[in-house]
């Protein structure tokens, strides 16, 4: 594990195990350990085809009010705060943005995007927009958002106004560590100590399911195999013995 003020990093085999279980099989998962609402609405893959997990490093916005923030940040650049959440960076990190849903400001642009990806940053997830979107195509980095904008991060109704603190992001908790799994599904949020959990829980919950794919591809019948029933136990557990699960990857 790795410290930054606010964040203690997971494990990079907890974040890699994390990856592997897939965005909708961990909010399925969660759903039935009673975190029901761990889908970061709003943002939508805007790198389609990419999967990330990573720790969750965070940014919150507020309202802008012109006597907490003004244009002097940008006679003073170490004024911006958001800024100081890329400072922070280290490899397979995930910002997550709680920009409040607003649609005009651009949380971040070209510049500081290349920063983060020179850091190792995994991905972004914002609940806002980014800019300058050619040159941010050009640097291939996995991001979760609601759109795109020319304007920058406080040209209109935003200030950012803390970095690393609980933040809620797409009508969800987003405490600083937690794991994010985003891919085309969207964005989840893993709490950290319910990582290893969920991840057992789901593997032992879907370690039918191509068996149970591979039947109903053949027509057989939903209400046998999907989800398995009793009944066909027996029969899947004569078909893994033949189709052993394939171990995971070595980091």
């Amino acid at each position: 594990m790795t410290h930054t003020p606010g964040i203690t990093r997971p494990s990079k085999e907890l974040v890699a195990a994390v990856l592997a279980v897939g965005a909708a099989t961990a909010s399925s998962t969660l759903a039935h350990m009673g975190i029901r609402n761990c889908h970061i609405q709003g943002p939508i893959a805007s790198s389609p085809g990419k999967a990330i997990a990573g720790p969750a490093l965070t940014l919150q916005f507020m309202p802008r009010r012109e006597d907490l923030y003004s244009d002097g940040e940008y006679i003073d650049p170490e004024k911006q705060l958001h800024r100081h959440v890329l400072y922070h960076v280290e490899e397979g990190d995930v910002v997550v943005v709680d920009a409040r849903g607003d649609m005009s400001p651009g949380v971040f642009g070209d510049m500081m995007s290349t920063y983060f990806k020179g850091r190792g940053g995994a991905g972004m997830v914002i609940d806002g927009c980014l800019r300058d979107q050619p040159n941010l195509k050009k640097l291939d980095i996995p991001v979760w958002i609601r759109g795109w904008t020319p304007n920058f991060h406080t040209q209109t109704n935003l200030m950012p106004f803390a970095v690393n603190t609980p933040i809620a992001c797409g009508g969800v908790t987003v405490i600083p560590g937690d794991i994010i799994i985003a891919d085309d599904d969207g964005a989840v949020v893993v709490p950290i100590g319910l990582a290893e959990q969920m991840i057992e829980n789901a593997n032992k919950s879907h370690d039918w399911e191509d068996f149970s794919r591979m039947k109903l591809m053949a027509g057989e019948p939903l209400q046998r195999y999907y989800p398995l029933h009793d009944d066909a136990r027996e029969e899947y557990e004569e078909w893994r013995k033949h189709n052993p699960i394939a171990p995971p990857p070595k980091q």
